[in-house]
Formats: C-alpha cells, structure tokens, sequence
C-alpha cells in the first residue's frame, strides 16, 4: 500500500476488541519508533508498553483508552532534547509526536486501530508508572483491533481544509 493510502485509512478508534496484539506486531509498532527521526538525533524519547490488565488498569485512572488492549505512552526526555539556540525552544516533545505518528501508520499498516491520546492526567500517569523527573509523558497511543467500522478513506475531502487554504506559497 502506498503511503497516501495509508494514511487516508487510518482512523482514530475508540472501540477496540478483546483481541491482544501479536508480539510480533507490536515489535514492527516499536522498529518504527525506533527509526523515527529526532532533531540532531539525539533521540530524547522513551516509550512505556502497557499491556498487563493492572497496567491498562493504572493507565485508566489517568486517560480513557476506550478498552484497548495495548497502550504505549511517548515520553520526553528533557534531558537529553535539543535546544534551538535563538529562542531556547526545546524539541522533546516534537520528537515524541514524530515517534508516536510513525507508530500509529505502522498500526494501521499492520491491520490495527489506534487513537492518539493527549488529554491525560499527567500527574496521575506520572505517579502511576513512577517517571522520573526528567520524562514527561507526552502523547498515549491505544493500539488494537477496531470493534468499529473502518473510516470512509474518501472522507478528507469534506472533513479537512482545502490544500489551497493550508498551504500558502511564496
């Protein structure tokens, strides 16, 4: 499959079934955060894999993640991002987003469903998974079996803006 079809398939899910993900699935879900690009390749990222009921248990009391079976929360490590030098802008949390999207269409590539989840209690996921202080949780992805209809592929073309509105040129 193309790229473009790729991405035109995947769909956030918030359904998901009972159905665990494949060892082997979720090792190309995290060869994929793997090879994920981070500014000066600093690689400021690390990823927590929650699939134990009393971990997914503990993941609930900080986000729904609408009955998934498998979870990976991307972290930044303000420790190690890189610092743009003219307004000190740190990159930790675009690479854990860069990470997180090659993530997602690795899913999808793969047959499964996934929601990207920002709204979370990070204090909750915090204590709950006893980051230190330097990681902070930045985005959660739910990966499993849809137990929803796929998304109409076609459906941008009414959903989103049109090109010549998000993209100016010079």
């Amino acid at each position: 499959m193309d790229f473009i079809s790729l991405a035109k398939k995947r769909c956030s899910v918030r359904k998901y079934t009972e159905q665990k993900v494949e060892p082997e699935k979720l090792e190309k879900i995290l060869e994929a955060a793997h090879v994920a690009p981070t500014a000066a390749n600093l690689q400021p990222v690390r990823i927590i894999a929650v699939q134990s009921e009393a971990g997914l248990e503990r993941l609930g009391k900080a986000a729904n993640i609408y009955g998934a079976p498998l979870a990976l929360i991307a972290c930044a490590d303000r420790s190690k991002a890189w610092l743009r030098p003219f307004d000190h802008k740190q990159t930790g949390d675009i690479d854990a987003s860069i990470l997180t999207d090659h993530m997602m269409l690795a899913a999808a590539s793969l047959g499964l469903g996934s929601v990207w989840i920002c709204y979370f209690k990070p204090d909750i996921l915090r204590s709950g998974f006893n980051l230190p202080d330097h990681l902070e949780p930045i985005n959660i992805l739910t990966v499993g079996y849809a137990a929803e209809p796929p998304a109409d592929p076609n459906r941008h073309a009414k959903m989103r803006i049109p090109i010549d509105e998000l993209v100016t040129f010079e």
